[in-house]
């Protein structure tokens, strides 16, 4: 279905690569026999992305997505209040010799080297900074769009690729109505229908909705509610796990992601649903994930194969530490890897996840994750292990 890229570098990577094919040869010979489902599977590239330049470290990493180049986006919070810890706080205060925080956006080629950044707020610019930045999108022109859930982002900003500034949609500084065409709720993530022409807002950490923009000029074209219903900012939204949840989305509205064949897949985090709807907002179904989850949720952010068909959508777990492989067309978990750690292959949080054309999975981590990591596509192999399956080499090799 998809091309495999190997990395090429050092020797170090090579016999890790070479690892990896072995692992491979092993696994396919051990299970020939099985008749287990098959499902994409993949390895961790501990190698990837490059170290940054600078003394350049990222913070909280809250949005990941990739260009028609292959091109890899993150953005990332670099404030020192966005800091989380008061002794990291203390390392960019000019008290030590590292570090220095990251421009906000950083953009890598596919082999991990650090091919440009920028962003922030700037002093006199015709637009707002997100006071949280959150969510990141990039247009089929190569314009850059992103969101935020601090307190006063009720706005989504457009720069070209290279962080000149293009648009700012919506007003900032608003109070929530989830019923309003002027702005939005605390943007959680944006997601682009080129065929379309036409924005999908994950309106958001306030606002209980998807909103649709037009991407040449950011008019407001249309909005819906869980459900495919008005939105309503007073309603009960309490989630008891074992029960109906709430008609409203109890939020946040983490995705909302259009599909090639006319469906948009929405993120109900705090209610452990993905909401399937057709793209003029009519319903057409609901799926729980690990339904006992409680606090942030289980369905976080969503990306799909990259082949004509979508044929698997993946989805990110902040709270349960993993990433589920799911089959689109049923919508059934066919399995799921990762768990909680800070090695690479391991998550703390992960909170956005975006596809290459090759088939590699790129997770994001906020909280006290802060990075990116790249799982590299492994082919269509048998599921074995049903729930974490590992994504580095098995030990005996």
């Amino acid at each position: 279905m998809f091309k495999i890229k190997l990395l090429a570098g050092s020797a170090l990577a090579s016999a890790v690569v070479a690892l990896w094919i072995a692992q491979g040869h092993l696994q396919n010979t051990s299970i020939a026999a099985s008749d287990a489902v098959m499902a994409p599977h993949f390895l961790v590239d501990p190698f990837w992305p490059k170290p940054l330049p600078n003394r350049w470290v990222q913070g909280n990493t809250i949005g990941v997505d990739v260009d028609e180049r292959d091109h890899v986006f993150i953005v990332h919070r670099n404030s020192e209040s966005q800091f989380m810890r008061t002794q990291e706080i203390g390392l960019y205060a000019g008290v030590a010799e590292c570090c220095t925080p990251a421009p906000p956006v950083l953009e890598f080629d596919l082999e991990g080297n650090l091919v440009n950044a920028w962003g922030g707020p700037v002093e006199g610019a015709p637009y707002q900074w997100p006071e949280s930045n959150h969510g990141i999108e990039i247009a089929p022109d190569g314009n850059v769009w992103i969101g935020g859930n601090g307190g006063g982002d009720s706005h989504a900003l457009v720069f070209s690729r290279n962080g000149e500034f293009v648009r700012q949609i919506g007003i900032p500084g608003q109070e929530a109505d989830s019923n309003s065409e002027a702005h939005f709720g605390r943007i959680a993530e944006i997601a682009i229908d080129a065929e379309a022409g036409e924005a999908y807002f994950a309106d958001g950490y306030t606002h209980r909705r998807v909103a649709v923009v037009d991407v040449a000029s950011g008019e407001f074209l249309r909005y819906w509610g869980a459900y495919g219903e008005r939105p309503d900012d007073d309603a009960d939204i309490t989630y008891t796990p074992g029960v109906p949840g709430p008609q409203q989305f109890r939020g946040p509205v983490h995705c909302a992601e259009p599909s090639n064949d006319g469906l948009v897949y929405v993120c109900d985090r705090g209610a452990n649903r993905i909401q399937v709807f057709r793209k003029d907002g009519a319903y057409v179904r609901e799926v729980l994930i690990s339904p006992a989850t409680l606090a942030q949720g289980s369905t976080w952010d969503i990306a799909f194969s990259p082949d004509d068909a979508q044929e698997f959508l993946y989805l990110a777990d902040g709270q349960n530490f993993k990433v589920y492989i799911i089959d689109r067309d049923s919508m059934e978990v066919l399995y799921s890897f990762g768990d909680g750690g800070r090695q690479p292959g391991l998550f703390f949080a992960p909170h956005s996840i975006a596809t290459d054309s090759q088939g590699n999975i790129y997770t994001t981590e906020t909280y006290e994750g802060k990075r990116v990591q790249k799982f590299l596509y492994q082919g269509m192999r048998p599921v074995t292990i049903r729930d974490r399956a590992p994504t580095w080499p098995a030990n005996e090799l």
